[in-house]
Parts: structure tokens; sequence; C-alpha cells
């Protein structure tokens, strides 16, 4: 494959990224341009310092699009230990959510955000592996396990369904706390 170069190489990824929903692996798009992943996270923050919509997810990267009007989100203050992740994850998708980010309010940083992106079980299956072969730490790690999670669905039934089998688990924040 032969080398393809700065600008142009980073025209046909976000065109790449634009032509489908589904993640895009560092890896793959490396091999497509025939340059190292390295390369490729590097091409990546150039595109979102010029403003694309593009978010690094488990599954690989994203290209965000507009929202349309029917898309619906809440945000879930929840509370768990480390070890109920998966759990937590499987409750929300399983009713048929997206759990597109969580996040926490750190005492030096201020509000930290990472992506998710997972809307079944097989995604959230290979979210748990990716975490699992990195070693990383969980956000709800650094805050004793309160931590924050955006969720959309196409309708409110989903939300509330969502909300109300968390609030069954055991992981929603009682409000009257």
């Amino acid at each position: 494959m032969k080398k393809i170069l700065g600008e142009q190489r980073r025209q046909m990824l976000l065109d790449k990224l634009k032509e489908t929903t589904d993640p895009l692996k560092g890896g793959e798009l490396a091999s497509l341009a025939g340059v190292s992943r390295q390369v490729i996270v590097g091409d990546m923050t150039l595109l979102k310092a010029k403003g694309e919509p593009i978010i690094a997810t488990s599954q690989g990267y994203l290209y965000m699009r507009e929202t349309g009007d029917d898309d619906l989100y809440r945000v879930l203050a929840c509370f768990h230990k480390p070890e109920d992740t998966q759990n937590e994850l499987y409750v929300l998708v399983d009713a048929g959510a997206t759990v597109k980010d969580v996040s926490i309010e750190h005492p030096v940083y201020g509000e930290l955000t990472a992506g998710i992106h997972v809307s079944s079980r097989r995604e959230v299956d290979m979210f748990m592996q990716r975490v699992r072969d990195t070693g990383a730490s969980y956000l709800l790690e650094l805050t004793g396990g309160l931590h924050l999670h955006t969720i959309t669905a196409p309708n409110v039934a989903i939300l509330e369904q969502a909300m109300n089998d968390m609030r069954a688990a055991g992981y929603l924040l009682d409000e009257s706390e």
C-alpha cells in the first residue's frame, strides 16, 4: 500500500469516518492510509483541532453527526462499585438506551467526561474487554463510585424504562440524599 501524505490522508480519513456509523479502529485506518497507528492518532488530533466532531471510543473512531429532533437524552446520577460497571451498562442497553458517556466532578480538574458509546451487550462486552486488556481504571474510582451517564434513546418510554431499571438495580443515586 502506498503511503498517503498529509492533507490528502486526513481528508481520506474524514471521508471514511463520514461514510459509516460504525467505529473505525486506528489500526484499520492506518492500513488504509499506509501509515502507522500513531500517525492516525496525530491526524485525528489535527482534525479535531479544526473542529471536526470526531470522538475516540473503545471500539474506534466515530464521526458524531448532528442528532435529530427525535433523539432524546437524559443525564443519570449513578453510584456503584467498580465491579458493578458491566452489569450497570447491561441494565441500560437492555432497556434499549445507548450509553453515550460517563463523567465525574474531579476536585482538581473539574468535570472529566469520557465517551463510552455502547448500545448492546456485545458492545458492552467489547468495552469491558478493552478495560481489562489495558488495565485502565474507571472514572468512578476517582469519586468513590459517584458518576454521571448521558444516555440517549429514540423515545421517552425507553429513557423511563432505563431509569426505572437502574433504580431497581440500586445504581441510580437517590435524589433525596
